[in-house]
């Protein structure tokens, strides 16, 4: 099921625009401390740093990852989920309509 409402949550409004403004995002803390971020990337194929581990969550669109040391291309769409490694690098495919997403760090 796909993340619909994020309640009790403290937003930066300033964005972080990513890959001359193909990936854009804000960052939330929860009521706990615990960090995520929510946006959306625009059809283009980006490769991100992490520090540390991350699951994406699609909430609309849908995108391609292929994890570091992987040729494997996979497909996510809204309400599924992918994990990746910290201290790693990944890349992200989208093309068609912007894939809408929530990072949970850690």
């Amino acid at each position: 099921m796909t993340t619909a409402n994020i309640a009790g949550v403290s937003v930066t409004t300033k964005a972080n625009v990513y890959f001359d403004g193909k990936c854009v995002s804000h960052s939330i803390t929860l009521a706990d401390g615990t960090k995520k971020s929510v946006g959306v990337i625009l059809p283009a194929t980006l490769t991100f740093n992490t520090g540390a581990p991350e699951i994406m969550e699609g909430v609309a669109g849908s995108c391609e990852y292929k994890l570091k040391g992987s040729e494997a291309w996979v497909k996510s769409g809204a309400g599924e989920k992918f994990s990746v490694p910290g201290n790693t690098t990944f890349e992200i495919r989208v093309s068609g309509e912007p894939y809408h997403y929530i990072c949970h760090f850690g």
